[in-house]
């Protein structure tokens, strides 16, 4: 049975002086909030559970695209075992799924909800509440640059490339606080997106801000397991309007979630893909 629901979602909300919208990257040790310019607006949102239509959401039409396959590395405890284990069989799943040629992961995020601790803490990561995408088109080029050798990027900027997020739950389904996705086919991609500086102390990088628009469709795949995964596109280079360019997301909290529920620990790793 359909498991929709209806929840407050957080719309960028740009700086009232105009601005540009930053985001800086060093936690306050008090409040492990980030320091920012903008704010957010609360709007409730019809969200669709997707369980049993899965298929009619697919990388090019929407934007992101369910899988059912269990990851062989399970602790999800230390860093340095996550890249040598958990990365390889990624990779491998990601090529099968798009048909990709090459992948290179830049990172990943561990995410576990703790009820009462503020914010979102560099090395306590928790959902995110707020509709956002990961990268601008600027900064996914630039990832290229930072991330392969200057020898081979031109070449690689001349093919298809995009940026992928591999997001799945970790230790047990993803009751509390589940991932919401915005289906591409409902953004208004010039009016409803806004670039946000990502300061870090040694580089900038540059997400986008998700502006409110009633027609936006979001879904979500009810109790999602560790043995289901979502892949997410967060910019894909072919922006001629034939396929899907990228996919706003948030995580959020559903007001039918039973008390006593787990909650949510989930991974994510982020990943630049290539095509011949």
């Amino acid at each position: 049975m359909a498991s929709d629901t209806v929840s407050t979602l957080n719309y960028f909300l740009a700086p009232v002086d105009g601005s540009r919208p930053y985001n800086r990257i060093n936690a306050d040790s008090a409040t492990g909030k980030l320091a920012r310019n903008f704010t957010h607006e609360p709007h409730d949102m019809q969200i669709e559970d997707v369980r049993g239509k899965e298929e009619l959401y697919k990388l090019d039409n929407a934007g992101f695209q369910y899988g059912r396959e269990a990851a062989k590395h399970t602790s999800f405890l230390n860093d340095d075992e996550i890249e040598r284990e958990y990365y390889p069989e990624s990779i491998d799943l990601i090529k099968r799924v798009t048909g990709a040629t090459r992948i290179v992961i830049f990172d990943h995020t561990v995410r576990r909800r703790r009820p009462g601790e503020a914010g979102d803490n560099p090395g306590r990561r928790q959902p995110v509440s707020a509709a956002h995408v990961d990268q601008t088109p600027a900064a996914a080029t630039a990832r290229v640059h930072r991330h392969l050798p200057p020898t081979e990027v031109p070449s690689l900027l001349r093919r298809r490339f995009q940026i992928i997020n591999l997001w799945r739950p970790i230790s047990h389904a993803a009751v509390d606080w589940p991932l919401a996705l915005c289906d591409f086919r409902s953004v208004d991609f010039e009016q409803d997106l806004v670039p946000v500086a990502l300061i870090y102390p040694d580089h900038e990088g540059e997400t986008f801000g998700v502006k409110y628009n009633a027609n936006h469709q979001w879904k979500y795949l009810n109790s999602m397991t560790p043995e289901e995964f979502v892949l997410i596109k967060c910019s894909d280079s072919v922006q001629d309007g034939s396929v899907a360019r990228l996919t706003p997301h948030t995580g959020f909290q559903d007001p039918n979630t039973p008390e006593g529920t787990p909650p949510r620990e989930s991974i994510e790793l982020r990943a630049l893909v290539f095509y011949d």
